[in-house]
């Protein structure tokens, strides 16, 4: 519902290759707005065309914010995103520009538009303690001691999953209670207040895949195996998000000699409509109060999305 008193932000989202950016690309020109990543992948520096981040053309013609900020041997949280995203939506409304926050990763947004627990702050000593301990024992070693003591927040978490293995048990440990306890006794609080409308565009299963293998293709056509033999060189640890990226652990396993470069496509073409599928649950499931675009982004749809954000917008003017 929207509300007068409280600032506008547009929230463009949607699944990988469902064209969500050029949505924001049309409606930050349309609406003098200022296009802010909320993709976990396209904040790190050094993978602009396997993470398919807007081109240098595209960061030229509409003012873009939060892509390729951070280094990609850094880790970004949904709470590390947040502040570094509401610094960039009040820069946009101190000029006079309306925020087009636009991505895929859901849990980003729904942290913006919906706030998150805000949980005790752990001692440094026991953080310190927990991050030697998982470097000097091994991740699966936590994970195993997670399971005995906490085993809600075990059933959640990937065995390999450090970062977030490591955040339970300095959780449990500073607190005596369990994360998944916790973030149900504490209500979510929106850090920002704001008006946010979001849209999020979802073509047909079949269109999308489609769209997810033609994207891949186009990607190594543009020289994202070349990419990748350059980040290769930087010789980060695995585990490190940017080293997750779509398509980075199969084209790594090309450079290394593992595989050829057909098996390497086929095999990140397959784990891309996975993750494609994957998101489009999260977001029918854990968006609240949005437009939902069942369709693939055309003139029609383009039209439809600038006369309800226009609606919107007038609504806040008077």
């Amino acid at each position: 519902m929207t509300s007068k008193h409280l600032k506008p932000v547009i929230v463009i989202a949607g699944p990988t290759a469902s064209g969500k950016s050029a949505v924001a690309m049309d409606v930050a020109e349309e609406f003098n707005g200022v296009i802010i990543n909320a993709d976990s992948m396209q904040i790190y520096d050094g993978l602009r065309i396997v993470t398919a981040r807007p081109s240098v053309e595209d960061e030229a013609r509409v003012l873009h914010k939060l892509y390729g900020v951070l280094a990609p041997d850094e880790t970004c949280s949904a709470g590390r995103w947040e502040k570094l995203c509401i610094d960039e939506i009040q820069n946009a409304w101190s000029q006079g520009k309306l925020p087009v926050v636009t991505g895929g990763t859901g849990l980003y947004i729904k942290t913006l538009v919906d706030g998150i627990s805000h949980l005790p702050t752990i001692p440094d000593e026991i953080r310190d303690k927990i991050r030697s301990r998982a470097v000097e024992e091994g991740t699966e070693v936590l994970y195993q001691e997670l399971r005995a003591k906490d085993s809600e927040m075990a059933e959640r978490l990937k065995p390999l999953d450090k970062q977030r293995i490591c955040r339970a048990l300095e959780v449990l440990e500073a607190t005596g209670k369990s994360l998944a306890v916790l973030q149900r006794e504490i209500k979510p609080v929106p850090a920002l207040e704001a008006d946010y409308v979001t849209h999020v565009i979802m073509p047909p299963r079949p269109i999308l895949y489609g769209r997810c293998d033609q994207r891949f293709d186009a990607m190594l056509a543009q020289g994202a195996l070349e990419e990748v033999r350059l980040f290769a060189q930087l010789k980060l640890d695995a585990n490190l998000p940017a080293m997750k990226a779509l398509g980075v652990p199969e084209l790594l396993a090309h450079v290394r000699g593992e595989t050829t470069i057909d098996e390497a496509r086929s095999v990140a073409q397959m784990q891309t409509r996975r993750f494609a599928k994957r998101q489009c649950t999260w977001f029918r499931n854990q968006m609240n109060e949005v437009e939902m675009h069942l369709a693939q982004y055309s003139e029609s749809l383009r039209d439809q999305i600038y006369n309800k954000i226009r609606h919107f917008l007038l609504t806040h003017a008077n």
